[in-house]
């Protein structure tokens, strides 16, 4: 017998009778950690929440100074929804509520639409409202996350502190910068006519946390439960 009969016998013997060996099964391939889709609830809260900062543009809309740029209650739902919703989610919101906004849907403070809102002075506050939810959504996430054993107090503050955090850097920030490419003042000018808007600010941040906490307490499936959950600081609630 051949040096390649051999062979053959032997891959045959091998094999068996009953042909080629079925392969090892190979164990389950453990669960990835991914991130949390959205989902119809999801979905509907932002809806809901880009109805919210809608509706509120258009209360008690108060031009302050030569320049027109109003005072709202917008700045209150912003804050709210990221603080309620957590980054992801109100980053959809807010941008949801831009879109609309720019369609030509008379959701601006004023009653105003359209893109011809990016030329006039208030244009930097509303970029700084998207930049100013996403941001204090990121900041919630970390404070519940880093406090559930410590008193509602201490949130409330940490809260408070993120919340203003966020709007000064954002919404008076871009608001600034906006006031000084289209109004064309000088940067010490704009800087004084955002200063009108802080003491408001103040109580729109509080009045936020406070429903924020009481959503939460309400409604922990809303964002608490999701940002505690075991590995949720792994990419599970990246999307809050």
């Amino acid at each position: 017998m051949s040096n390649t009969d051999n062979a053959v016998t032997n891959t045959t013997a091998a094999a068996g009778p009953g042909g080629p060996s079925p392969a090892a099964p190979t164990a389950p391939a453990a669960p990835r950690e991914g991130r949390r889709r959205w989902d119809a609830t999801d979905l509907a809260l932002i809806a809901v929440f880009a109805a919210i900062i809608a509706g509120f543009a258009l209360i008690a809309a108060i031009p302050v100074g030569g320049l027109g740029v109003p005072i709202t209650l917008q700045t209150l739902a912003v804050m709210l929804t990221g603080l309620a919703l957590g980054p992801g989610r109100a980053f959809a919101a807010v941008g949801l509520y831009l879109v609309l906004g720019f369609a030509g849907l008379p959701i601006f403070s004023g009653g105003r639409s359209g893109l011809g809102v990016l030329a006039g002075p208030s244009a930097g506050y509303i970029f700084g409202f998207l930049l100013a939810a996403t941001a204090v959504g990121a900041l919630t996430v970390v404070v519940l996350r880093r406090t559930s054993s410590h008193s509602a107090k201490s949130r409330a503050v940490l809260l408070f502190c993120a919340a203003m955090a966020s709007s000064i850097v954002f919404v008076h920030g871009l608001g600034i910068l906006g006031m000084v490419l289209n109004a064309k003042l000088s940067l010490s000018a704009a800087f004084l006519a955002d200063l009108a808007f802080y003491p408001g600010d103040v109580i729109k941040n509080v009045l936020a946390v406070t429903v924020a906490l009481a959503l939460h307490k309400a409604f922990p499936d809303l964002l608490l439960r999701r940002v505690r959950r075991p590995g949720a600081a792994g990419g599970a609630d990246g999307r809050a």
